[in-house]
């Protein structure tokens, strides 16, 4: 049996415009910028121990650094169940389009929408795993 891990400390996203995904990262959930790579990205603050890597798509060559990828990907953030309308308002005040909501079985509810590079962005509540 492998040894245990303690979660994910960062994740990935691969943009066409770094300041401009900064921005909206901030505005929308307050993150804030903890290392700038320069042309090729940044490192924000996604939670206690938890980071959000943006990196210029193409930015980085294996010389320098493995990261690049494509494509539109997914990524979700815990809210609490009490923050939903909160967040469906807050997401209307700012002009971001709800793609879909879903109710899940185990009772908790995302709310999904997209960013600047289109990849789909989701706050959810407790109730959507058994472990969440």
């Amino acid at each position: 049996m492998p040894p245990n891990t303690e979660g994910i400390i960062e994740s990935s996203l691969y943009v066409t415009d770094v300041a401009h995904s900064v921005r909206f990262y901030e505005k929308v959930f307050g993150f804030r910028v903890i290392s700038d790579f320069g042309e090729r990205g940044c490192a924000m603050k996604a939670a206690d121990r938890q980071v959000l890597l943006l990196f210029k798509k193409g930015g980085s060559t294996e010389m320098v650094s493995p990261h690049d990828g494509e494509g539109e990907l997914h990524l979700a953030f815990a809210i609490a169940a009490a923050e939903l309308a909160s967040w469906e308002a807050w997401l209307a005040e700012n002009e971001i389009a709800v793609e879909e909501k879903r109710i899940w079985e185990r009772g908790g509810t995302s709310l999904y929408f997209r960013d600047p590079d289109r990849h789909l962005i989701e706050v959810a509540t407790p109730g959507v795993w058994s472990i969440y």
